[in-house]
């Protein structure tokens, strides 16, 4: 008789917790219908498609807890000409779970760095239903911390969680927490220009079931890494291979979404193109042979047309490219400028190959968060090596947009691009 009693009173309390949730549900959602129109607008990329998903309610950084490191558990910070690319992370990380039974988003967390504990049926694991981003913090000249562009990160990640089925979230909410987080681990942010805090937000599956369907539980978490200066004095001009037989990404795929399924694939043509004597890869697409990506890099032509002037192109955002942070940036900067037209659309190996010969190409770069702008100095297609002059100017476009975006993420400029650390 106690037990049938107890288990009636568990069950009334579960029904209670969950009318409470659907309460609290109903209330956030109607909060998110009251917010002017303007404000939803402001969070979208400027060419991409963005709608609301069932999972837009979502945690809050006024509910982030923060739970510090021990003294015992802090971390030996490495010196900053030591530092390699994602070898040493900060003290603390950002968790948030969530799960569809619970109510969806659970509140935000910090603590200190640990591994992560995994059911070995979870879909990340089985079907690489995770996604991530990649955004820098840096120190500028005047001791201030700032988080560079981190609301097109934001959006380019929901973006990718609606394209993998993984829950969306306010992009606002989870700038905030992350800049708690830069907050907590501020002393890792790397004096000095050249190196800068990589942030690493990842969103990833849990559920502990096989098949191939929508995650109901994810796991969204940022851990840190210091990183040094990208380039090795002037010597960062880059030679690629270009190889037809190569395909990255294609129509209506995932190549315009910054998941680990698109990048897994690659190691192994890389690999190819250094045995040839190549540092990155050049992805053509079609039977045209259409640039795409070089490396995990957008690309850029800078040429001179039939009639002499001078025009800056870049393949458009057709499905087939990451919409870069950085791209975006260069665009942005060059339409104010104003001195040469700028273009979207698609580049080919035979236009490339026709300019080179007629000596009206002059540069080639890519452009990405690790790098900012890498020059490119020659392409090997077809068997042959295609020689580009994109560092023998006397003043090169490719280093004339890479010195203003290190001058607003330094601190040399006041631009709202730079986000300060309060």
């Amino acid at each position: 008789m106690f037990n049938s009693t107890k288990q009636c009173y568990c069950k009334l309390l579960f029904q209670f917790q969950h009318k409470l949730k659907q309460t609290s549900r109903a209330c956030s959602l109607r909060v998110k219908e009251a917010l002017p129109e303007s404000l939803l607008e402001d969070r979208k990329y400027d060419n991409d498609e963005y709608e609301e998903t069932d999972s837009e309610i979502t945690f809050r950084f006024k509910d982030l807890t923060t739970n510090l490191c021990s003294p015992d558990q802090l971390r030996t910070k490495p010196d900053t000409a030591d530092l390699k690319f994602g070898h040493v992370f900060t003290d603390h990380m950002l968790k948030i779970f969530y799960h569809r039974k619970l109510g969806g988003w659970q509140k935000p967390v910090i603590i200190p760095f640990e591994n992560l504990s995994l059911h070995p049926a979870a879909k990340v694991l089985h079907y690489a239903v995770e996604l991530f981003e990649g955004m820098k913090a840096y120190r500028g000249v005047d001791g201030i911390i700032r988080i560079f562009r981190p609301d097109l990160n934001m959006t380019r990640m929901n973006v990718s969680a609606q394209s993998s089925g993984l829950p969306t979230f306010d992009g606002h909410e989870m700038s905030e927490c992350l800049k708690r987080l830069l907050q907590v681990d501020s002393e890792w942010v790397p004096h000095g220009e050249g190196s800068s805090l990589y942030l690493r937000p990842t969103l990833i599956g849990i559920d502990g079931t096989l098949g191939v369907q929508q995650s109901d539980s994810a796991l969204l978490f940022t851990i840190m890494c210091p990183v040094g200066n990208y380039f090795d004095g002037n010597n960062d001009a880059v030679s690629l291979l270009a190889d037809p037989s190569f395909i990255r990404a294609w129509p209506g795929g995932s190549g315009d979404k910054k998941v680990g399924s698109n990048y897994g694939p690659t190691i192994r043509v890389q690999k190819h193109a250094i045995s040839k004597g190549r540092q990155q890869v050049l992805w053509l697409y079609g039977p045209d042979h259409q640039l795409t990506e070089v490396g995990t890099m957008n690309i850029f032509m800078f040429y001179e047309d039939e009639f002499g002037g001078k025009r800056l192109v870049t393949p458009p955002l057709s499905g087939l490219i990451l919409p870069g942070v950085t791209r975006q940036s260069i665009i942005q900067l060059c339409e104010q400028w104003r001195e040469f037209p700028l273009e979207q659309r698609s580049i080919t190996m035979g236009e490339l190959v026709k300019l080179q010969k007629r000596g009206k190409l002059l540069e080639l770069f890519g452009s990405g968060t690790a790098c900012i702008v890498s020059p490119i100095k020659s392409i090997e297609y077809m068997d042959e090596l295609i020689e580009i002059p994109t560092t023998e100017h006397q003043n090169p476009i490719y280093r004339r947009v890479r010195t203003e975006l290190q001058m607003i993420q330094y601190g040399h400029i006041k631009h709202p691009w730079a986000q300060p650390i309060e």
